[in-house]
């Protein structure tokens, strides 16, 4: 009974004290938050920031677009780099104003030219895109330099990509493996699989299928499924590796489980042929029967090819590790 009553005291205690700590937390919130207004209202850019996202996010005041607008105009107008790059967002995707690409892109460049290097990157997108300017691979070039130049992964690749192409610049293989290199390094897989496919054709240097295996491998172990095919064929053909014809098929699976035709073409061949494997002409004439679903004319002669050599049971087999395959493959999501 004593124990009972030492309990329940306690835990009046326990609530008592948990609700002033609350009332202490809300009165600082309370008190933090009018001061955040006070400096705002005197022209605190800082402030004026704070608040602006503190109404984007919902932090401590209701969720307000329009205020969070105009409380990063505010700073903004004074030079605040991310407010000015947080405006140009809101501007971008029409949050608390109508969407407007002319302001993005007019606080986009305040943005950029502090250094911002999101804004820099996506500044350049616009004017390659042609989005609230004149198209202007110049302009991109001019932004995806700087923002790479600040070590932005996706400047890196896209500065690339322009180079290869000769976008707003003459066509430049060795500019592009340099940027490709530069973001590769990184992780970027794109980019992994175009370095890897420079170095396979000698584009921009001298042709050479270790550097390209190097590249295809670190892209196909992210899940790149046109690196992971790629990787089987050079191991079936003994290209910068010794060849190894279980190593392609591992590659050749990856790909083909995740619907490459080229991939699947290839396997069945495999399969067929008893390279890497045991020749099984059931798994052969499933993956053939894959790619030929998705069109390819190569896959249905060798389907008419192997039918000839398979048992009515073997081709039953096949047909139904064919759905098997199809739904594991493509109704992963349903």
């Amino acid at each position: 009974m004593i124990m009972n009553y030492i309990q329940k005291v306690l835990a009046v205690f326990f609530v008592i004290g948990f609700i002033s700590i609350c009332v202490t937390h809300q009165s600082i919130a309370e008190s933090n938050f009018q001061e955040i207004i006070s400096k705002a209202e005197q022209g605190d850019a800082d402030a004026q920031y704070h608040l602006g996202s503190m109404y984007y996010s919902g932090e401590g005041v209701p969720h307000d677009d329009e205020q969070a607008i105009q409380w990063y105009t505010k700073a903004a107008e004074q030079g605040h780099v991310d407010a000015q790059y947080n405006l140009a967002l809101m501007y971008k995707h029409g949050q608390g104003v109508l969407l407007n690409f002319k302001q993005t892109i007019q606080w986009y460049t305040k943005a950029a030219e502090q250094g911002h290097v999101d804004a820099q990157f996506f500044l350049a997108r616009m004017y390659k895109k042609g989005e609230g300017v004149p198209q202007d691979f110049k302009q991109a070039i001019q932004w995806y330099t700087k923002a790479a130049e600040q070590g932005d992964v996706d400047a890196q690749y896209n500065l690339a990509l322009m180079y290869k192409n000769g976008e707003g610049v003459p066509q430049d293989f060795k500019q592009a493996i340099q940027w490709y290199t530069k973001a590769a390094e990184q992780g970027d897989v794109d980019a992994q699989y175009n370095l890897a496919l420079m170095y396979k054709n000698g584009e921009g240097v001298p042709q050479d299928d270790k550097q390209a295996i190097q590249w295809y491998t670190k892209a196909a172990e992210q899940g790149d499924t046109m690196s992971q095919t790629n990787l089987g064929s050079m191991y079936k053909n003994g290209e910068g590796v010794p060849q190894d014809f279980k190593q392609a098929i591992q590659w050749y699976t990856k790909a083909a489980e995740q619907g490459d035709v080229d991939a699947q073409y290839n396997l069945a061949l495999m399969y067929k042929n008893g390279e890497g494997v045991l020749q099984d002409y059931m798994i052969a004439y499933a993956w053939f029967n894959l790619a030929a679903f998705q069109g390819g004319e190569l896959p249905r002669k060798n389907i008419d090819i192997i039918l000839e050599r398979m048992t009515p049971s073997q081709i039953e087999e096949g047909q139904k590790h064919s759905k098997e395959l199809y739904d594991k493959i493509y109704n992963r999501d349903k």
